[in-house]
């Protein structure tokens, strides 16, 4: 099996007719955790919406392939079939679906007809999973996010993500609004994922994320961009000294780039 693989090329996305991001390029193997971080209103999150396939974010140049296929070209569930995952920053609630019907049934979806996997066998695996992220039990059988707080969207969010076993995640400001124990909680279940056959995107505002999950990288993005890429030490930084003094070593003048999503 190759090595997972996110290669983005001069990306360029559009809400409205208003350019967001305006020529970004990276690229993520399986095996490494990298970091987006930068202020309010520079694209992060329209970054993952467009790579997800977000119908209201227009890619109006630029190249993105997954595992060697173009990413441009896939439907929203093509991608995610071909493990590509997002955890989003504000999880939908879905009545009337449980927690336990979704996640076999997307499971089922990635898998071939006749392969799909037993009750019993997903049974274990959720009970698993589920003890990692300190859930009861009694989650299983809630539905999808309904009458749940912010910080138990979030692990659920990362239940999803162990469940299904995506090649590269994309998550979403997934330490948004977490006290420290729940943050330590999210954590402990990514870093439970981390393998060669797994690459991480993780967008965040805040270093203290990265306290408990050690990226390869971290990249600062500005106006539609990213401006600077380092190691950890990078976003340590940041935590310390916030922005400006990118802005004044790379000539960058404030801008209000758009409304993150």
């Amino acid at each position: 099996m190759s090595t997972p693989n996110l290669k983005i090329e001069d990306l360029h996305v559009a809400i409205d007719d208003k350019e967001i991001i305006k020529g970004l390029s990276f690229e993520i193997n399986g095996g490494e955790i990298h970091a987006v971080m930068g202020p309010n209103g520079t694209g992060k999150s329209t970054l993952s919406a467009a790579l997800m396939g977000h119908p209201k974010y227009e890619v109006t140049g630029g190249k993105a392939f997954f595992n060697g296929e173009d990413l441009l070209e896939m439907d929203v569930d093509e991608r995610a079939k071909a493990g590509l995952f997002l955890a989003m920053q504000y999880p939908s609630e879905v009545s009337g679906i449980t927690n336990a019907d979704f996640l076999r049934s997307a499971i089922n979806a990635k898998r071939e007809e006749g392969d799909e996997i037993s009750l019993m066998k997903f049974i274990r695996e959720l009970d698993k999973k589920m003890e990692v992220l300190e859930m009861d039990s009694s989650f299983a059988h809630r539905y999808l996010n309904e009458g749940f707080s912010g910080g138990e969207k979030k692990r659920n969010e990362i239940l999803q993500l162990m469940m299904l076993e995506p090649k590269i995640a994309i998550l979403d400001e997934i330490d948004s609004g977490l006290d420290i124990d729940a943050l330590k909680i999210v954590a402990k279940g990514v870093n439970e994922m981390r393998s060669p056959d797994f690459g991480c995107l993780i967008i965040t505002h805040y270093q203290r994320l990265l306290n408990y999950i050690k990226p390869d990288k971290v990249h600062v993005m500005m106006q539609g961009r990213i401006v600077k890429s380092g190691g950890p030490e990078l976003a340590e930084r940041l935590e310390a000294e916030g922005y400006d003094w990118i802005k004044e070593e790379l000539g960058i003048e404030d801008e209000t780039v758009g409304q993150e999503a």
